[in-house]
Parts: structure tokens; C-alpha cells; sequence
């Protein structure tokens, strides 16, 4: 039997002294008490007797609780003891489980050593061979360079030609075939992917325009007012024509009457200016009452509704196309548009239309459709204002939506470069002009002939070649520019700026246009010789 922890025999130890002690006090008690008794006058035999007895009982109590105490502690030594034994048995079984588990590891490092041994040697096995397959190689390689030198050599003697001529005749037609190759595969590559882009954009184009189908309206630039009777449309006229100088000088615009009954007409290229004055003489011819101070009051009071309005037309175009952040000037302009055309098109309805377009394309493109509209949105905002600035309207729209806030790269680039004014910085550009071409080219969106169309372009090439140094002229961009060409022996570079100067002027005076009309005027000097 294992010997007992010495922490065990050190509480064996203690609870034997804690009994010693209480019998200590036991006894201690009985003599006290005997003593104080023999004070009080008993008899000193009977006191003894008392003492006695109360000895006897307190040894015989000491030894029941000694007895008591070895009994507990040989209870509390067993279990300690059965502790012990169980805390052994389960360090033995986990020794034993983790011998066990370090001698499968140790026949599984034994196993993989082997493995790794073998592979060794084969690894030096092949390494033998392959050393042996380079020493053959290396001969053979030898033996055929020699056998080449040898044929080259014979080739030079029957040629007349050395080695170095060969070699570069060799070279210039490997040179000449793989150019003719590379450039067989490029055209092939270019035409492969010029057919699929072709293909690619006219689907999701058609997809587009399926998706967005917008009611066509067409607006005009000028205005008919209906007239109730020929006494009142007197009235409106005035005395010598002073009621209509009078709206004229108020809003600006040009009002036609000829014999038309009934119909007075007002014309301007500024759809404000022409939408306030088509208000007013209604509003005139409806109170009846007509002269130039009413005619002021009536004009002030229809241009503050009207400046309302075009705020209103601006939100809820915004709202439509679900565009966010616009700086109210930018609401305003966009506002503007309702009342301008282009060819008979809404303007306004055409940027909500080229805006839905655009994110549609971008989508299928996988770019972002939010920013696609956007930029259609706002490509057009400059046409708010070119009739009042220089310069074309992407330009002026680009710089107004910078000044305003705008502060996107796509979105500037968008507006100013959707007529190819500037390049194309970001891919959402193309994807403008491909959705405005198809908003204005789709059919009965505009509304303008094809013959007054032919006649307008027409008319500007012929007053660019009634200039004698012109030989040939062309109006391109739908008639927003002029390339001239003049004959270079009968002009030169100074001539080249005056003949531009002078057709701009020119067209100016006798032509009426929206916007700005570019005048190119392009002079070359060609120079021929004959080698016989």
C-alpha cells in the first residue's frame, strides 16, 4: 500500500490535538467547579467523590470523542484514499491515450520517411537519366552544328553569297511575311469587332426606344392669338399702330398683322419673350380694355406669372426624371426649355426623353444609370440661353452648370461635348449623343420638312461661295457650321480670315437661326511633279 500524504497525517495531527484540548478544558471545568463548591463549606470526601466521578465522566466522554475523531478520520483517509486512486486511474488512462496517440504519429512519420526515401531515390534515379539524356543531347547538338556550319558553308560557295547576306535576305521576307500576316489579322480582328459592335449597339438601341416611347408634341416659334372681331383687332392695333409698338417695346417681340382675319401673330427666337407676349394680347383682347399703359401693367403682371410657372415646369421635369441636388438656377433653366424647340420639338420633353434613354444604355453597358441620366437630363440647359450669349449652347451649358454646382466630370463633359464640340473625356458622352440622336430622329419627334431643311442648308452654302475665292463649301452638324474651301492661288492666309469674317457677317444679316453658326474656312496648297 502507498504511504499516506504527509498534508493527510499533518490533519490526522491536528484533529488529535484539538481533542486533548477539549478534554483539557473538560477537566479544567470540573476542577473549577469542585473547587468552588469545597469553598462553600462541603466536606472535602464528598468533593473528592464528585471529582472524581466528574473525571471518570469526562475521561470516558474525551475517549468517546477520541474515538469518534479516529473513526472520522479513518472515514476521511478512505476517501481521500479512493480520490487518490481515481485521480491515478484517469492520469494513467490519458498517459496511456496520449502514448498511444504519440506512437500512431511515430509509425506515421516512420511511414512518410520511407515515402520520402523513395522518392529520393527516384528523384536521383531520374536526375541520373536526365544527366545522361543532356550528355546525348549535348552531342547530338554538337554534331549538328557542325553539320550545319558544313551546309552553310557549301551553300555560300554555291550561291556567291556570305553568310551575313544570306541571313538578311532570310530576315527582310520572315520581316515581309509576318507583316502581311499581322496585317490579315488585324483587319480580320477589326472587322470581327467592328460587326459585333454594329450589332450590339443596334440591339441595345431598338431595346431602348422600346422601352421609352414618349407622345410627340411640336411647338412652333411663332404664335397665332385669335382676334373675336375685326372692330377689336383694331383696337389691339391702336391709333397708328401705337398699341402694338407698345407691346412690341414691352416684350420684345416682332408682332405680325396682315389680312388675315381674325388672327394676330407674335414671332420671336426667345420662347419667353414670345410665350409672355401670346398672354398678354390674350389677356388684352379678353378685358378688352387696350392702350399702352394697360398693356405695361398686363405684360409685368403675366412675366411674374410666368417666371413662377417656368420654376414649376423646371421641378417637375426634375421630379419626372428623378434628379436630385439641382441648384435652383439650374431648375430655372430647365424650366426655360418648355417653351423652346428645336425643329418643332419640345425642348424640355426631349432632355426628360434623351435622359431616360441614356440610362437606359448605360445600363445595358453596365455603367451607372443614375449618372447616364443626369447627363441627358442637362446635355441641352445651354438652349435656355444661347439666344441671350455668344457662343453655342453646349459651351454655355457646360460653364453654366460649372458655375451652378455641377461638379462632375461626366456631366460637364456631357453637355459640352454631345455635338463633338470637345472631346470625349468619359464614356457617358457617346452614350448622350447616341440617345439624342435617337430622341430627334425618331419618326414625327420634329417636325420640319425635309425641303425646308434642303433650303436652310442650301442657303448657307450659296452665301459662302458667292465669295470669288471660294471654290467649294459644305454646311455640316445639321447646319450649326460651314466648312469653306478656298482656292490658294487666289488667296492667302489673311485673305482665309476675312473670307470667314466676311460670310459670318453675311449670315448674320440675312439668315435667322437659334444659336451660333461655326464658319470653317479651310486653305491648301497642293504641289505636283511627274517623275519620268
Amino acid at each position: 500500500m502507498e504511504p499516506l500524504p504527509a498534508a493527510f497525517l499533518a490533519d490526522i495531527t491536528s484533529i488529535e490535538g484539538a481533542i486533548v484540548g477539549v478534554v483539557g478544558l473538560v477537566i479544567g471545568g470540573v476542577i473549577g467547579a469542585f473547587l468552588l463548591r469545597s469553598m462553600t463549606g462541603g466536606s472535602i470526601r464528598t468533593a473528592r467523590r464528585e471529582a472524581e466521578s466528574m473525571k471518570q465522566a469526562a475521561t470516558t466522554e474525551a475517549e468517546s470523542i477520541r474515538h469518534k475523531a479516529e473513526l472520522d478520520a479513518e472515514r476521511h483517509v478512505r476517501e481521500r484514499r479512493e480520490a487518490l486512486e481515481k485521480e491515478l486511474g484517469e492520469l494513467k488512462a490519458a498517459v496511456k491515450k496520449d502514448q498511444d496517440r504519440l506512437d500512431r504519429r511515430e509509425d506515421s512519420l516512420e511511414k512518410k520517411n520511407q515515402q520520402a526515401d523513395k522518392r529520393q531515390s527516384s528523384q536521383d534515379r531520374r536526375a541520373g537519366e536526365q544527366d545522361k539524356r543532356e550528355s546525348q543531347l549535348d552531342d547530338r547538338s554538337g554534331a549538328l552544328d557542325a553539320r550545319e556550319e558544313d551546309i552553310t558553308k557549301r551553300l555560300a560557295e554555291v550561291s556567291n553569297m556570305s553568310i551575313d547576306e544570306a541571313r538578311e535576305i532570310l530576315l527582310q521576307r520572315v520581316q515581309e511575311q509576318s507583316e502581311h500576316d499581322a496585317a490579315a489579322l488585324r483587319r480580320e480582328i477589326l472587322e470581327k469587332a467592328e460587326q459585333s459592335a454594329r450589332g450590339e449597339s443596334r440591339e441595345i438601341t431598338l431595346m431602348a426606344i422600346q422601352r421609352f416611347a414618349a407622345e410627340h408634341v411640336a411647338d412652333s416659334t411663332v404664335r397665332a392669338v385669335k382676334i373675336p372681331s375685326d372692330d377689336l383687332k383694331g383696337r389691339v392695333i391702336g391709333r397708328e399702330g401705337r398699341n402694338i409698338r407698345a407691346l412690341e417695346r414691352a416684350t420684345g417681340v416682332d408682332v405680325m398683322v396682315d389680312d388675315t382675319p381674325g388672327v394676330i401673330a407674335v414671332s420671336c427666337f426667345d420662347p419667353i419673350r414670345r410665350a409672355i407676349a401670346g398672354e398678354a394680347l390674350q389677356k388684352l383682347v379678353s378685358d378688352g380694355r387696350v392702350h399702352p399703359t394697360r398693356i405695361e401693367e398686363v405684360v409685368a403682371s403675366v412675366r411674374k406669372d410666368m417666371l413662377e410657372r417656368i420654376v414649376a415646369m423646371g421641378n417637375e421635369a426634375a421630379l419626372e426624371a428623378n434628379i436630385r441636388s439641382l441648384h435652383p438656377k439650374v431648375i430655372e433653366a430647365m424650366g426655360k426649355l418648355h417653351f423652346r424647340t428645336s425643329f418643332g420639338q419640345n425642348v424640355l420633353r426631349h432632355s426628360i426623353e434623351v435622359a431616360f434613354l441614356s440610362q437606359i444604355i448605360a445600363d445595358q453597358l453596365g455603367l451607372d444609370g443614375e449618372l447616364a441620366r443626369r447627363c441627358g437630363f442637362l446635355h441641352d440647359i445651354g438652349k435656355a440661353m444661347d439666344h441671350e450669349m455668344e457662343g453655342g449652347h453646349p459651351a454655355i451649358g457646360m460653364e453654366f452648370a460649372k458655375k451652378y454646382g455641377e461638379k462632375s466630370e461626366a456631366v460637364l463633359n456631357a453637355i459640352g461635348g454631345h455635338h463633338s464640340d470637345i472631346p470625349s473625356t468619359t464614356p457617358y458622352t457617346p452614350i448622350v449623343m447616341a440617345a439624342d440622336a435617337v430622341s430627334g430622329a425618331r419618326p414625327g419627334a420634329r417636325r420640319e420638312s425635309m425641303e425646308m431643311y434642303v433650303q436652310r442648308l442650301q442657303q448657307l452654302e450659296d452665301i459662302a461661295t458667292e465669295n470669288e475665292s471660294v471654290s467649294e463649301a459644305f454646311a455640316i452638324q445639321a447646319g450649326r457650321e460651314v466648312r469653306v474651301i478656298v482656292d490658294a492661288n487666289r488667296a492667302d492666309d489673311d485673305d482665309a480670315f476675312h473670307i470667314a469674317e466676311k460670310i459670318a457677317k453675311r449670315v448674320e444679316e440675312e439668315m435667322t437661326f437659334p444659336g451660333e453658326i461655326k464658319v470653317t474656312v479651310l486653305r491648301e496648297t497642293r504641289a505636283e511633279a511627274t517623275a519620268r
